[in-house]
């Protein structure tokens, strides 16, 4: 296999769509770029991708290589944030991935407080609702809001917390308080295409559907965003809820939902020092988080 160069290349050229493009986000000059497309073409023996009016087309083969150079991707940040501090050492890189909410809402804070306190440590937090594979390093620690499923995993469950409806007062200074979860007059805030909403709305016996919602979206935090502005009624964490006084608690009694609050890591990484210290501070603090 030629250098890893050319495969980063390649996915730098896929995500960019253009040889420019890849240039600068890689920094490297364009005619280099172009020099190791057509040294990975001459090896595979295969053309990976073909110009066109927007810029460069992927084919079929630069595609079905495109996960695999992720992988690899991947595993090469690992490689760099491991070798970035001894295991003992309290120093280096660590990276966290939380979903979009408890990543802006709950988790700065904490990882504040882990830097005051251990100041040699670089902290990277990737903020998806996608489950993040620890297995492949795509991230060493992991706040989830299901039961991780992978092996190899360390995990720890430290607790539940609870959703609740809320509006502004805004909004209900304008529109009488609602009195049934159902009632079609309420301008009601939820998801859009998220197929993993569904199921667990209807998991959990909630009979909602995509067109019961005024304002539809995937992001949790445009969704919480929503709710601020005085735009309906939707579905907030009580503790972040909690905090602004203009948001008014409504159905209290029709709606119950809970979402399980997750912390994993790789047990391999049990070796590395600061590793630990960030799994159980984590643990610790969203430990006090679900119990607010």
């Amino acid at each position: 296999m030629d250098s890893w160069d050319h495969y980063r290349t390649l996915l730098a050229v896929l995500e960019e769509g253009s040889l420019s493009g890849a240039a600068r986000t890689l920094g490297l000059s364009q005619p280099t770029v172009g020099r190791h497309v057509e040294a990975l073409e001459s090896e595979l023996g295969t053309p990976l991708f073909t110009r066109s009016v927007g810029g460069l087309a992927p084919t079929e083969a630069a595609l079905a290589l495109r996960p695999h150079a992720e992988a690899m991707a991947a595993a090469a940040e690992a490689l760099i944030r491991t070798a970035s501090g001894e295991a003992e050492a309290v120093r280096g890189v660590i990276r966290v991935t939380a979903s979009d909410v408890m990543g802006v809402e709950v988790l700065p804070p904490m990882l504040t407080g882990f830097r005051e306190a251990y100041p040699d440590v670089a902290i990277e937090l990737a903020l998806s609702n996608r489950q993040e594979d620890l297995l492949r390093r795509e991230a060493d620690i992991a706040v989830r809001m299901v039961r991780p499923t992978q092996g190899a995993l360390l995990a720890k469950r430290v607790g539940s917390v609870r959703l609740g409806l809320f509006a502004h007062r805004r909004y209900l200074a304008a529109h009488a308080l609602p009195e049934r979860l159902d009632d079609p007059s309420v301008a009601a805030i939820g998801f859009d295409r998220d197929a993993d909403a569904v199921r667990a709305m209807r998991d959990r016996q909630l009979n909602f559907e995509r067109e019961s919602f005024a304002f539809r979206s995937d992001n949790d935090l445009a969704q919480l965003a929503a709710i601020r502005a005085g735009f309906g009624v939707g579905a907030a964490h009580l503790p972040i809820a909690r905090r602004d006084p203009e948001l008014v608690p409504v159905l209290d009694g029709q709606f119950r939902y809970e979402m399980e609050v997750w912390v994993a890591m790789h047990e391999d990484l049990k070796a590395s020092r600061r590793m630990r210290l960030m799994f159980d501070w984590l643990v610790e603090g969203l430990g006090e988080y679900v119990r607010s």
